[in-house]
């Protein structure tokens, strides 16, 4: 590859909007403020991607939908050209659904981004092995849980990170980007029994596996980018309407923070070379100049010992002791009814909120993420 090339490339901009990554099924409440994508280093820092008042579910002019307990839920999402990461999947009461803390508390399920999708130029290693570009869906599924009560109004939050190449630069991660859909819980089996969060691996770079394709951070929240918002966003500058890159590094491959750090081979989760051909060449990888600094590497807390059921992070080890139950709904601020939602008293979100000018959507350079 000839490095002068991809930066050419990388800085020929074309009018096309960046959405970067977004939840497309179920329907997302979606914003306004950010076109559409909630994404933490333009400002948007979740959990959800609009917050509660702003839900259409709050309308009485929107239908709504409806589910049971124990019935599998498709979710998908588009991948928009990007490569790697992980999706976390987590569910709470619509209510609770301005809470960061009621997510990482009531996590069901992590997957990798490029669970059944692809690149759809496999020959393509400009930016390294199937890190080509590709819109194709992604999908995964979730299974409502069992101990929801009849009536309940809920959110199911959608989370991507983890993901890289961040503008054309091979050795930078994205920030996190969030979604949220809302629904009610209707009928199906019943249980008191609150389930434990589950990891499913493999993706289009390691299939058949129990590992993703990631860079930067496997950990939800290190690439929030907390309170920070872009200091100076301009028109003229695109680079300047986000905080990204969140990281700088090579490509790596294991599973999310939390879980076991070693498959049945027995190796931890491991950095990958930026090669350009497949994942076992280990030719000398490219760093950008341009992208910032990223933190230590021990900044990144190392896995847990290996248990013999994945071990989650100490929020949602928390959790285990607040399950979802018919006799607890009303403690835990669930709504029983759709209306009961309407006009509710807003929760104190526990994530600042900002008051900064509304980002531009950001042109994507050609053939560049």
């Amino acid at each position: 590859m000839h490095f002068s090339a991809s930066l050419a490339a990388a800085t020929a901009l074309i009018a096309s909007c960046a959405g970067h990554s977004m939840l497309s099924t179920p329907a997302p409440r979606g914003n306004t403020k950010w076109w559409g994508t909630c994404s933490a280093g333009a400002g948007c820092k979740g959990p959800c991607d609009a917050p509660k008042a702003d839900a259409p579910f709050n309308s009485i002019y929107v239908a709504k939908k409806y589910v049971q307990r124990g019935q599998k839920l498709e979710v998908v999402w588009n991948r928009l050209n990007h490569p790697g990461g992980f999706v976390r999947l987590a569910m709470v009461p619509f209510d609770q659904s301005d809470s960061w803390t009621a997510f990482n508390d009531n996590v069901l399920k992590y997957t990798c981004y490029e669970t059944t999708c692809k690149t759809s130029k496999p020959e393509d290693t400009t930016f390294g092995y199937l890190n080509g570009s590709g819109d194709s869906p992604c999908t995964t599924t979730v299974t409502v849980p069992e101990n929801i009560a009849d009536g309940t109004a809920v959110t199911l939050q959608w989370i991507w990170y983890g993901g890289g190449i961040y503008y054309g630069m091979p050795d930078t991660s994205f920030g996190e980007y969030y979604g949220c859909s809302d629904m009610i819980v209707s009928g199906g089996p019943k249980s008191n029994t609150k389930p434990a969060a589950t990891f499913v691996g493999g993706d289009a770079t390691y299939p058949n596996s129990d590992v993703c394709k990631y860079w930067g951070s496997n950990k939800v929240g290190d690439c929030n980018f907390g309170t920070k918002v872009p200091p100076n966003p301009s028109d003229a500058d695109l680079l300047s309407q986000s905080l990204e890159p969140c990281m700088r590094g090579p490509q790596k491959k294991g599973k999310p923070y939390g879980f076991d750090s070693s498959d049945e081979s027995g190796y931890a989760n491991q950095t990958i070379s930026s090669s350009y051909d497949a994942p076992a060449d280990d030719s000398a990888s490219y760093s950008s100049p341009d992208a910032p600094a990223a933190p230590e590497t021990d900044s990144v807390p190392a896995p847990e010992s290996t248990p013999d059921t994945p071990v989650v992070s100490a929020p949602e080890a928390a959790a285990e002791t607040t399950p979802y139950s018919e006799a607890g709904a009303a403690d835990a601020g669930y709504s029983a009814q759709p209306s009961s939602a309407v006009g509710a008293e807003d929760a104190t979100a526990d994530e600042p909120s900002t008051d900064s000018e509304p980002q531009k959507c950001i042109p994507r350079p050609a053939n560049a993420f």
